[in-house]
Order: C-alpha cells, then sequence, then structure tokens
C-alpha cells in the first residue's frame, strides 16, 4: 500500500507541473524552443556636421569631412554593403538670446549621414576609429548587431518547439495508455524576437565585446488523442 500510494503522488504532481489542459479525446499544451547565437553582422550610422553663419560654407565644411571619410575607408569600401553617403541636411538654428525682445542670431546647420552594414566585425573598431578621427557622430548599441541567418534560426526554433510539443503529448497520451494522434489546431505564439544575454560593450568607443542572444518561440497546439 505505501509502495502504491507514492506512485500515486508521483504521477500526479507531475500531472500537476505540465501546462496540459486535458479533454475527453483531446490535449492542448504548449511548446517552446530556442536557438542561442551571437551576432556577426552590424548597421552603421555615421554624421558628420558643421554650424556657420554662412549656410555655404557649413555645406562645404561637411562636404569636406565626407571627402576625408571616404579616402580613410576606401580600403575597406568593397567590404560595406549597402553603403549610402546620398542625403545632405541643411536648416538653420536660432541662438538663445540674453535679453528679452532681442532678435535671435541664425546659424546654418549642416549634416550628412553614411550608413552600412559591415559583415565582418573585424572592420568594427577601425571603422569607429575613422570617424572619431574625423570628429564624426554616431550612436552603438546592441541593437545595431545581428546575425545573417536570424531567419534560419528562427525556423530552428520554431522546429524544436513543435518537437517539443508533440514530444509532451506523447508523454500525456502514453500516461494514460493512449497514442498521441493527429493535431487539431496550432498557434504560433512568438514571432521570434532576438532575447538579448549580453550588451554590445563600447557604445561610444572601441568595441570590445558582443554578447550572445537566444531566439526563443512557442506554439499551442491541441492533439487528438487514440
Amino acid at each position: 500500500m505505501p509502495r502504491i500510494a507514492n506512485r500515486f503522488a508521483q504521477v500526479t504532481a507531475m500531472a500537476i507541473a505540465l501546462p496540459v489542459a486535458a479533454m475527453a479525446g483531446e490535449v492542448s499544451l504548449t511548446g517552446e524552443g530556442s536557438v542561442k547565437y551571437t551576432p556577426d553582422s552590424a548597421q552603421l550610422q555615421f554624421t558628420a556636421s558643421a554650424v556657420n553663419r554662412d549656410a555655404e560654407a557649413a555645406t562645404q565644411q561637411v562636404n569636406t569631412r565626407i571627402t576625408q571619410w571616404n579616402e580613410a575607408i576606401e580600403p575597406l569600401r568593397d567590404q560595406l554593403i549597402d553603403y549610402t553617403d546620398a542625403t545632405l541636411n541643411l536648416h538653420t538654428r536660432s541662438l538663445p538670446v540674453e535679453n528679452r525682445g532681442e532678435k535671435p542670431e541664425q546659424r546654418a546647420v549642416a549634416s550628412q549621414t553614411v550608413s552600412f552594414v559591415v559583415r565582418d566585425l573585424d572592420l568594427l573598431n577601425p571603422l569607429i576609429a575613422r570617424a572619431q578621427e574625423l570628429g564624426m557622430e554616431y550612436h552603438l548599441n546592441a541593437d545595431n548587431f545581428f546575425h545573417s541567418e536570424e531567419e534560419a534560426f528562427q525556423r530552428q526554433a520554431l522546429g524544436y518547439a513543435l518537437a517539443d510539443a508533440r514530444a509532451q503529448c506523447k508523454f500525456v497520451a502514453d500516461e494514460m495508455q493512449m497514442s498521441c494522434g493527429d493535431v487539431k489546431s496550432i498557434n504560433i505564439n512568438s514571432g521570434g524576437q532576438p532575447v538579448r544575454m549580453m550588451e554590445a560593450r563600447g557604445a561610444r568607443g572601441p568595441v570590445s565585446a558582443v554578447g550572445p542572444r537566444e531566439l526563443q518561440v512557442s506554439v499551442s497546439a491541441t492533439f487528438e488523442l487514440e
């Protein structure tokens, strides 16, 4: 008798632990899958800007800096993907006044941004160094980094989630001395957005590390029990 009671307690505890809603001839449950990876690419933007009383002078200053940038990165240019520096922005800015009623002075503000993708993260710090030498503005954080095969990782994580759901169904069916049958319905609960496990270090200087990420997918499925 003690052995039978102990076995009953184990089965009851296991049933409570499973996220299962069982009905006659059906079982609904959630399967989960994940893939860990480290980004291998980055989307970068560097901006050259200048402020001057004269709009033409401000524009010329920016043009000079962009020319210097393009000359500095020439040895790396063929490794930069989707490179563009086509847009120059120009607007005026009013300087603050000391006394009420004074007419504020106007300044022309010119800026031009270069953007591109790097697939080789070893190029990251050399590019940052060149931008810093020219006084170009940039901001770098974990959102700039991604993996070139993220779509494949998402499919892989989905496959794991489906396999997990099927394995749970088989376990439940075996415990009830039944078999897991066809899928009656299935819903993908997550779009598989990457979860950052560690931020990229070096937002305003050389990048020392790019942390790993985990892509998670879950599915809700209802199976027939036969």
